[in-house]
């Protein structure tokens, strides 16, 4: 298109925070004019779980839209600089006199239809901030497939329904529209699988920080700006990265500053998940509320997790009456086992026999559950035999003690009788 009077507008990539109308752009553009008259190149990619393939839009390729009778063009331009620096942007160009729509409206539309298309698609991304990794994040859990107590999923449902539906009220209470969660619990209790649930639920994509690389409080900062909104920024094993006393990290008020400081303002919709498998080593300002607003407890499973494991692994829709679950149910509420454990052993099959049938599984997993137990048992055992013999060798001392004692008085009585006798 030549335009005698035109203007361009560059729309960059940027991480901190990203450019949400480049981003826009490239959910946008593949829904028009991708392919025309002018195109040479297509980016063409499917992942396996995807339906149909995906297309993208290639440096130098260009494609025409119209808005409101207004005709627009967009130039995507890659550079890459000899420092090995990469530089993306999208160039939009347009007749001058129409600016004022384009800013107001258009750009606007773009961002819109970007969300709508990201809702229908049902694609989220799960991207490092360390690393600036990006893949579609595609983790199937659901809070129908979760091993966790009915109560808690519904409570937890209810509380993201409350929060995503409050957009006005916390405008209207000062206060940035983010909520944060706390999982904490032994490992392979499924803290990771809520994370997938949530995300999965609210269609949010995912961003991974890992402490461990941040190295000051403004590196802190730029992670967060790096987010979007409608996100989850996941900060795993939390007790483990937090330490005051190595040099040349960021500090306990940077950590603090970026969960409730005015940083932490800098965008809507947004929930941070911190996991810890040992809540009790944290400082107690991680804790409150504004930080970890809702403290969730991922523990060994019960007899509920599993009747969700045994429909997900065996396909048995109504364990109650299964002959084994009395039992299962026994071994699980006098047994710390992990729903990964759980999953693991369902998992397995007879090499000697492809088509296990559930009630083989099954038993195989009773076996499971009471030898878990029996090593469960040990320590409590040893400590029972420990305490016994502590018992018996203080006995053997008392009596050595009075034994000693009552030869000690019949020499004295032998004695005073000799002088006596003298």
């Amino acid at each position: 298109m030549n335009y005698h009077h035109g203007l361009t507008f560059i729309i960059p990539e940027e991480s901190s925070p990203s450019n949400q109308v480049y981003d826009a752009a490239h959910l946008y553009l593949p829904t028009i004019h991708l392919i025309n008259s002018s195109t040479r190149t297509i980016r063409v990619t499917k992942t396996p779980r995807r339906e149909t393939v995906k297309l993208a839009i290639e440096s130098g390729e260009q494609v025409p839209d119209t808005f409101d009778g207004i005709d627009l063009n967009w130039l995507y331009v890659v550079e890459k600089h000899p420092s090995g620096c990469v530089d993306r942007r999208f160039e939009l160009t347009f007749q001058k006199e129409h600016k004022d729509k384009i800013m107001t409206f258009y750009l606007a539309h773009v961002v819109r239809r970007s969300e709508a298309i990201k809702q229908e698609s049902k694609i989220l991304n799960l991207r490092n901030i360390n690393t600036y990794d990006e893949v579609e994040f595609e983790h199937p859990a659901t809070f129908e497939t979760i091993a966790m107590e009915p109560s808690l999923k519904r409570k937890i449902i209810k509380d993201l329904e409350r929060f995503v539906s409050r957009k006005e009220f916390y405008k209207k209470v000062g206060k940035a529209w983010k909520r944060g969660y706390l999982l904490y619990g032994p490992p392979g209790t499924g803290k990771s699988s809520l994370i997938a649930a949530i995300a999965n639920y609210l269609k949010f994509d995912v961003f991974e920080l890992e402490l461990d690389a941040i190295d000051s409080d403004s590196e802190l900062k730029r992670a967060l700006l790096s987010t979007t909104n409608r996100s989850i920024l996941v900060i795993e094993d939390i007790d483990c990265s937090v330490n005051k006393d190595k040099e040349n990290r960021f500090t306990l008020s940077g950590l603090l500053n970026f969960m409730d400081g005015l940083w932490s303002s800098c965008g809507d919709e947004r929930i941070i998940v911190f996991t810890t498998n040992h809540k009790d080593r944290l400082d107690p300002a991680l804790l409150r509320p504004g930080r970890m607003d809702v403290h969730i407890y991922m523990g060994y499973c019960t007899p509920s997790g599993f009747k969700v494991l045994a429909s997900n692994y065996l396909g048995i829709p109504d364990l109650d009456c299964h002959s084994l679950f009395g039992e299962i149910v026994g071994l699980l509420e006098s047994t710390k086992v992990t729903p990964a454990e759980i999953c693991e052993e369902l998992l397995k099959t007879n090499d000697e026999d492809d088509d296990e049938d559930a009630d083989a599984a099954l038993e195989r997993l009773v076996d499971f559950i009471k030898l878990k137990k029996l090593e469960g048992d040990k320590p409590e055992i040893e400590e029972a035999k420990k305490q016994k013999m502590d018992i018996d060798v203080n006995n053997i001392n008392i009596f050595k003690r009075e034994t000693e004692e009552e030869r000690r008085q019949e020499m004295d009585v032998k004695v005073n009788d000799d002088i006596e006798n003298k």
